[in-house]
């Protein structure tokens, strides 16, 4: 096979480097190879300054910290021998910008990094913070929004702070422009929910006013019996995903009903908006992008759903998820982990997903869990996983 030098440069491939092909109805789909590790996400704080009633903290018992200098540093050593250098993603389950040294974090990492990026709330990002994040190398800025009016908004992240907010990301915009020069890129990460599905015309407005590049927009796993009455999937239409045009941001739509709640809502973002349609199932999105996570203890696993155990509700089906843990970084170097037998095997058994179907049967006590399946799968198995769905996305 022959490719261009700068596609080569990109996948680290010289002779006999390792291609993954994948035969689908559309053609041959071309993927790096599941050795190449291209993306980690990085949990610097399980805290946050807000009580979000969708947040996992409302049935966690686990306890809450920040990432310490020392785990940091084993990133860091880390990535020093990646290649190619893989996007550094900043999130997780908590607020990044609650650890103290999270611009000094992006910087020392930005070099190392194909791209890094980070998600926020917003609420600390005041001007001081803005320009730190700017000066260190930070490429994309997400920001939760769950609503574009305030009334919304406090509806579910119970907080007055929208206002502050929008101020803040404008200001972000403005500073990118003087430091950087050209156009910040900032993504929208909204959760839509029956109480909030009328916002999204409105936020989808915002893309001209405070200068928002990109949206995400996901459905919410309901963690307690209260948000399985806001689920927006029961009857999913396909998977919407547009593309960016020279005039209008990218919107990345995950699987939501069409039915009387959402119609409006949907049809008004359809006719803002060019683009197509397609339905995509049984692919984990994180072993898609060879992407792995790292929580703020160190604690390594293949992505955001396992790394933490929680409860959440499939439907109306409570399931106990365990977390699955490939390795802590303090113990042992990432690239030993990541290249470990049992990972590997991890890896590519899910990329073939033969798991049991339990997003659409749910039948049986299986599906309560993560422990095994009707297929013969042992844990950790993933025929629930709503990511693997398109149902739940991250950035």
């Amino acid at each position: 096979m022959i490719l261009p030098a700068d596609v080569a440069k990109d996948y680290a491939l010289a002779a006999g480097g390792e291609l993954t092909l994948r035969v689908t109805p559309e053609g041959i789909l071309i993927k790096p190879s599941l050795t190449q590790l291209r993306k980690i996400y990085i949990e610097p704080t399980s805290r946050c300054n807000l009580a979000c009633r969708t947040c996992i903290r409302n049935i966690w018992d686990e306890p809450l910290g920040s990432m310490s200098p020392t785990t940091f540093q084993h990133i860091l050593e880390a990535l020093t021998g990646l290649n190619p250098k893989p996007i550094i993603f900043f999130g997780g389950f908590g607020e990044p910008l609650a650890h103290p040294d999270l611009p000094g974090m992006i910087q020392k990492v930005a070099p190392l990094a194909s791209k890094v990026e980070m998600i926020t709330n917003g609420i600390l990002l005041n001007e001081k913070t803005s320009t730190q994040l700017i000066e260190a190398g930070l490429n994309t800025l997400w920001i939760s929004l769950d609503g574009a009016s305030s009334e919304s908004y406090a509806d579910v992240r119970l907080s007055e702070s929208l206002p502050a907010i929008l101020k803040n990301i404008s200001r972000y915009r403005e500073l990118y422009r003087q430091l950087h020069g050209g156009d910040a890129d900032i993504g929208a990460a909204f959760v839509a929910m029956k109480r909030n599905i009328d916002e999204l015309p409105k936020l989808l407005a915002l893309s001209s006013r405070i200068g928002i590049t990109r949206y995400i927009i996901t459905n919410v796993l309901p963690y307690t019996p209260e948000m399985c009455a806001e689920v927006l999937y029961n009857r999913s239409i396909e998977r919407i995903n547009w593309q960016a045009s020279p005039w209008h941001p990218a919107i990345n739509m995950t699987e939501i009903d069409l039915n009387a709640v959402t119609r409006e809502a949907l049809l008004q973002a359809w006719s803002t908006r060019p683009g197509g349609w397609f339905k995509k199932q049984n692919t984990c999105p994180f072993i898609e992008q060879r992407s792995t996570t790292i929580g703020w203890d160190g604690s390594v696993s293949p992505c955001l759903a396992l790394l933490h155990s929680h409860e959440s509700y499939l439907f109306d089906l409570k399931r106990s998820v365990q977390k699955y843990l490939a390795g802590n970084i303090n113990e042992t170097p990432l690239t030993t982990i990541w290249k470990s037998d049992e990972y590997t095997a991890f890896r590519n058994k899910v990329e073939q997903f033969d798991f049991s179907p339990c997003t659409y049967c749910a039948s049986c006590e299986m599906a309560q869990g993560n422990q095994e399946d009707c297929f013969g799968n042992t844990f950790p198995t993933c025929g629930g996983c709503l990511w693997a769905q398109g149902i739940i996305q991250c950035p």
